[in-house]
Parts: structure tokens; sequence; C-alpha cells
């Protein structure tokens, strides 16, 4: 693993044995996530990639309020989801002028809140700009939008396709210079766009072929914008690796072709700067999901660990947050008393719910397993405690640490 090394034979995060950390926390099962492996991250990527390009934090991938305050100290910008998600992005100290809001069914009110709070909105349809400019005029101040443009392509060889084809996210290429028309008739301060073509990517090819693409169709559109373009947003789509064979995703040739595009832009649109909004990437391996074996259970031969953790905690590593073909995540066992034997057992790790579906790992190779011990479910920082059902059950929720 990247992160989370192991220390005196035991694996650590934050520096402190897990079996300690667990103790702190009182209770299992937990998230636990590393600041220094967040601020790694970071510095790698401000390491590859132009000085100039602005780093946005897409909260979506974790909203934590202890994380989004640590990660605002270390990111250019905070991308929300919802005003919920905007709330803790203001109480986390960003400046709301480095705040974006994007999705496709934003409520009145969520719109109007926004407006008052002066966060930079990605427009995703016709139907938000009276809405915008009855807020502007009831408050005073003009909103501050972007267009999020629904491309005429997608990313290729990405996990999940945000773009290209039929969406419901952003306005369809084709459409927006109308769109783009009806907001300077409104009076809104336009500023840019946003164009998010897919994410969970580990091909830098794919990832460099999007980019260009989406400068060169926001250069199309920018001619029929009833102002300069200040923010121009090139989406995300940064994979981390989960499975055997997966391979970190080179960021050399990305940060090559980037350089040329700050370049490039200075040129094309010189009142405009450059960003990227990445979530996943940003926090994915920076965190462990920790839950304890209650049961050494034999069925018919094979070895079942039950554990107090499962789907309601992390849906995602249960398979069941868009895997179309089940692979587990990488997990890890950390005994509660000595150290693991060598010799490796197959076993399937599974929570405590009625259902087939809450699997941890599916015939997993672990050392041999007993209550009491720790079962550490990695790569999990991303879409975890807050993407899953946690009411499922009646189960209690998860406790999340910043370590």
């Amino acid at each position: 693993m990247l992160f989370f090394p192991d220390t005196g034979g035991e694996l650590a995060a934050g520096g402190v044995p897990l079996n300690r950390l667990a103790a702190r926390v009182g209770s299992t099962p937990f998230y636990a996530y590393d600041r220094d492996a967040m601020a790694s991250r970071v510095a790698a990527l401000r390491a590859a990639l132009p000085a100039e390009l602005r780093i946005s934090y897409a909260m979506k991938a974790n909203p934590m309020p202890a994380l989004v305050q640590y990660m605002a100290g270390l990111v250019d910008g905070l991308d929300v989801a919802s005003v919920g998600e905007m709330m803790v992005a203001l109480d986390a100290g960003m400046d709301a002028r480095r705040i974006t809001f994007a999705g496709p069914g934003k409520t009145e009110a969520e719109l109007h809140r926004a407006v008052a709070a002066g966060i930079l909105l990605n427009v995703e349809s016709f139907r938000e700009l009276p809405i915008l400019q009855a807020a502007s005029k009831a408050l005073g101040l003009p909103a501050r939008v972007a267009v999020r443009v629904n491309p005429d392509f997608d990313l290729k060889s990405s996990g999940m396709k945000m773009g290209g084809g039929p969406k419901q996210f952003g306005v369809d290429a084709e459409a927006v210079p109308e769109l783009l028309a009806q907001i300077g008739a409104a009076g809104l301060a336009f500023e840019g766009f946003h164009i998010y073509a897919g994410s969970q990517n580990l091909n830098a090819a794919a990832v460099v072929e999007a980019q260009l693409k989406s400068y060169e169709l926001a250069l199309r559109l920018a001619q029929h914008a009833p102002g300069p373009v200040l923010h121009l947003n090139l989406g995300g789509g940064f994979g981390i690796p989960y499975f055997p064979g997966d391979k970190h995703l080179d960021l050399a040739p990305i940060g090559v072709n980037l350089a040329g595009l700050v370049a490039r832009v200075k040129t094309d649109m010189p009142q405009a700067h450059l960003s990227i909004e990445l979530g996943r990437y940003l926090v994915g391996e920076a965190g462990i999901y920790v839950c304890r074996v209650l049961d050494r259970k034999v069925s018919r031969g094979h070895v079942y660990l039950v554990t107090d953790g499962g789907l309601h905690h992390h849906l995602a590593a249960s398979g069941n947050f868009g895997q179309v073909i089940r692979k587990n995540y990488p997990v890890r066992l950390v005994k509660a008393q000595g150290t693991a034997s060598g010799e490796l057992e197959v076993v399937s790790v599974v929570g405590p719910l009625c259902t087939p579906l809450d699997l941890l790992g599916d015939r997993s190779r672990l050392p041999h397993g007993e209550p009491g011990d720790l079962v550490v479910v990695c790569q999990s920082g991303a879409y975890g405690a807050s993407a899953s059902p946690q009411r499922f059950l009646g189960h209690p929720h998860v406790t999340e640490v910043l370590v």
C-alpha cells in the first residue's frame, strides 16, 4: 500500500498502531483518515502539475467536516453538491469565491442561499436561470454563474461516465450558446465553464485526451459568452487502484499536457484560470475502514470471519456501489494479540446483516483470524460512510476520525 505502513509488525494510521487507535476511538467499526497521506497526495500533485493550475477538492468524495477543514488548507477551492455541503465548506474557512456548486437538481431554496453566500454556481438547466435572476434581484447582487457543459464526448476508460450522450448532468454542448445568451439577458455574472467527462480513470492518455477536448470545446463556446471567461474547470477523472492489476495513474503526461494548456489560456482566454476538481484521488487512499471479528464460523469447509462492520457502513467495499462484476477491495487482518502468522487461508469476511450482500471480502487470502482481531478495508477514504445506508437494519452508525 502507498500509505498505512506496518509499524513494529502492526499496521499504523497517523503513526498510531491500529490496536491502540481502536482503543482510543473506543469502539469498532470506524473510519480513520490520515492527514499525512492527504498532504502527501496534494504535494505530489503540486510537484507534477503546473503551479498556475488550481486544484479543488470535490467534497462529495468525503464530506466529514474535520477532513474538509483540513483539506481546505491544502487545496485552492472546494466543490459542493448540496447546500448542506456548502455550509460545511463555508464553516471550514474556505473563501466563498473559491467554492463551486454543481448538481442537476438544485432546489429554489438552495439556489437562493448559494447566491446569498456568494459562491460560484454551475448552471445545469435553463430552469435555473429565472430562479437565479429573482434571487439576484432580491439580494441586490448578481448570481455568479458558470455553465456546466455536457460535452459531445466522454472520458474513455472511465469507471463512471459523467458526460457524452444523453446525461442528467449539465447542458448539452449544442444548447449552450442559447443558454449563454439568456444568462447575459438575465444580468447574471457569467464566469466560465465546467466540463466533467468522467471519473475513476487510470489511463493517463484518456485523461489527456479528455482535457484537450474539453479545452477546445470551452474555447468554441467562449465565442458566445456574455463576458470574458474567468474560470475554466476541466473536471477530474483521476482514478486510484482498488483491485489486483490496477496501476497508479501516471501524472507525468497529464502534467505536460496541462502545462501546455496553461500556456495557451494566457493567449486564448487571458483573464481565465484553469482548474481541476478531484475527490477520490485526494482522499481515497488516505482512509481505512476498521471492524472487529465477532465470530470465526466454518460452514461446510469454508471459513467466514463475521465482523461488526459491513455494507451499511461501506457499501462500495461490498460491491454494491456501481461494480458490474464484484471485486474485493484490499483487505488486511490485524491480530488483537501478537503478530499474524505467515501462513494464509482463504476466508470470506462478512458483516452482521441479514443479507448475503453483506460481504467485505469474498474468498480473501488472510492470516488466521479469530474473534477480537481487526479487519482493515483499505482504499476507503472516498465514498464510504456518507455513501452507505447506515440506517439499514438499525445497526449503530459508524465513527469517523482524522489522525
